[in-house]
């Protein structure tokens, strides 16, 4: 089991995780939950914190408090994209955007697709530095991604159980899927509903994906890649119907991906390369 949870993965794979997270955190405050920032006119006798936020015993959210967060955490998770001072800045975008989401969700409101994404800015800081291309291999940066993995795994097979202990087994047969649609169903959504007996398979689709999903473990190369893809096809449909994104849910899930091959500053300088007319004749695009 240890050697499971801390199978080695290159450095490069943590780097490119890593900011692709950090930026993702920038892009949530602006363009994901923008809405956060309204707590801070929020009459302070509407806050109910989460369990968690009560044990910890977190001041209600102010106006200063909220626009600090805003700011601050901004600008560090930016600064942590970098890849710099791994460990300080990468805590500090952890406890800055925990806090962010005590306050988002202490109104009444509890989003599940944020599971992977806290999980992942608590254990990216632990491994360190990691640079963009490097093969060296780390059990510290396989132990963060698989944790994120698990998460996100965690987050398919609860959500089942939630509808089986709060629905019943009778979910699959229920119209949740019809009411989703009338409240925020798109164009595509009512060419859907109006196939029988559809919208029903649809539910049982559902809870035989989320109850299959720690499948993926027992999966690789190819088939772990088929199998990431069509978690991702399945939020673009859901997407697509119901206009739910699970932008965080979908960031933690590239954990699962080889993100060291994918490097945009070194295509970006290939291209440069080739427009000045420096290429030499050995050098070849970078995949």
């Amino acid at each position: 089991m240890v050697s499971w949870l801390t199978e080695p993965v290159p450095k490069g794979r943590v780097a490119a995780f890593r900011t692709l997270i950090y930026l993702f955190v920038a892009a949530d405050l602006v363009i994901f939950t923008p809405w956060v920032r309204h707590h801070a006119s929020t009459p302070g006798d509407l806050y109910e914190p989460l369990l968690v936020g009560r044990l910890l015993h977190l001041p209600t959210p102010t106006s200063l408090l909220v626009h600090a967060i805003f700011w601050v955490l901004l600008a560090v998770s930016l600064a942590a994209a970098t890849g710099r001072a791994p460990r300080l800045l990468g805590w500090t975008v952890f406890a800055l955007y925990f806090e962010w989401m005590i306050i988002a969700m202490s109104y009444g409101k509890v989003d599940h697709d944020r599971v992977g994404l806290l999980v992942a800015l608590a254990a990216l800081p632990t491994v360190g530095r990691a640079r963009h291309g490097d093969p060296t291999r780390t059990e510290a940066g396989g132990w963060a991604l698989r944790v994120t993995q698990i998460a996100v795994v965690c987050t398919y097979f609860l959500a089942a159980w939630a509808k089986v202990r709060f629905g019943g087994l009778d979910w699959v047969t229920s119209s949740v899927l019809a009411r989703a649609i009338v409240r925020r169903g798109t164009e595509f959504a009512d060419l859907i509903a109006g196939v029988p007996y559809l919208l029903i398979l649809a539910q049982f689709g559902i809870m035989f994906f989320e109850l299959a999903s720690p499948a993926i473990f027992l999966l690789h190369g190819r088939w772990r890649n088929r199998a990431v893809a069509f978690f991702y096809s399945f939020h673009a449909v859901t997407f697509a119907t119901i206009t739910i994104s699970f932008a965080p849910h979908l960031a933690a899930l590239a954990s699962f991906l080889a993100l060291e091959k994918v490097r945009p500053v070194e295509w970006v300088r290939g291209f440069l390369r080739r427009r000045s007319g420096h290429v030499e004749p050995h050098e070849r695009p970078v995949v």
